[in-house]
């Protein structure tokens, strides 16, 4: 059971909003942690267990980036406008809307974990500590790994996809099937899919904007801005405490992660053996256990 919000809201970022959800206390004096979910375009839906941490005494914060879920939504805006900037901005903006720009945790899931590797390596002054959760060190070497894993699929799947993207109907109905093998094998190996990753997924395609804009169709098709973007190069600049997260059986595979654990100084890398992309909901007692020790050496 998710605990319940003790606040929830929105702030002005620029002419927009950005929606925010607070369990806990963010005056207990023990330094909040800022939930950045992945996408980019998704929620912070399949996220909310990480509520579940306030339970020792520190709060935790949740919102939804621009574009998507409380947010504001900006579907006639096109790629040039949903930049990496951008999201480093309104992340800024709500750390000092909030009042915990002097004194926080970043949790970053996917490609949130490359946008909070981002912000972190310009060494805030109140970033207390970072976890990476799920997240490459840059998308070329995703798309290296993708090719990869999908030449593992079923006989057949990947010959049909590659045949959609090439026509450029990657969003008919046969596409979206044929993606489900992957999405089963390397983004939520539990069955059903848990409500919390439903309500995300279906958050995306409703309203697709930013995804389409800076990723592309399909996890394993990126064809978006960020195709060539990476964090390596920034990486020996965190100089807080990092605690890398990944699944056995995650898309984002052990090359696209180990960057994290081999250049940030105080790094610690830990690997859910049963859980491909969303350890948090694959295996949350063991997820749970991880980050409360983590939180607690801080």
């Amino acid at each position: 059971m998710t605990p319940a919000p003790s606040a929830k809201g929105t702030v002005p970022f620029g002419e927009h909003k950005t929606w925010y959800r607070v369990t806990g206390d963010l005056g207990s004096g023990l330094a909040p942690v800022v939930v950045v979910h992945g996408g980019p375009g998704s929620t912070h839906d399949y996220l909310l267990p990480l509520a579940r941490l306030a339970e020792e005494g520190r709060a935790i914060v949740h919102y939804d980036q621009i574009g998507n879920g409380g947010s504001t939504h900006l579907p006639g805006r096109g790629a040039d406008f949903w930049t990496v900037e951008l999201f480093l901005a309104e992340l800024d903006n709500l750390l000092t809307s909030l009042g915990i720009a002097d004194d926080y945790v970043l949790f970053g899931q996917s490609w949130g974990g490359l946008l909070v590797a981002e912000h972190a390596a310009a060494r805030p002054a109140g970033l207390r500590g970072l976890v990476i959760a799920n997240s490459p060190a840059s998308y070329p070497l995703w798309l290296e790994e993708m090719a990869v894993l999908r030449a593992q699929l079923p006989p057949g799947v990947n010959e049909m996809l590659l045949r959609h993207e090439a026509a450029g109907t990657t969003d008919s109905e046969e596409y979206y099937g044929a993606m489900t093998p992957f999405y089963e094998k390397h983004v939520c190996r539990l069955k059903p899919w848990p409500r919390e990753y439903r309500a995300s997924f279906y958050e995306v395609y409703n309203d697709p904007t930013v995804y389409y804009a800076m990723n592309g169709p399909s996890e394993f098709h990126v064809v978006g801005t960020l195709k060539d973007w990476g964090v390596e190069d920034r990486l020996a600049d965190i100089a807080v405490p990092t605690l890398v997260l990944s699944g056995r059986h995650d898309e984002a595979t052990p090359k696209t992660v180990r960057p994290y654990a081999e250049r940030i100084p105080d790094a610690r890398w830990v690997v859910f053996e049963d859980s491909s992309h969303l350890p948090h909901l694959e295996e949350p007692e063991a997820f749970h256990e991880v980050m409360t020790e983590y939180l607690k050496s801080l």
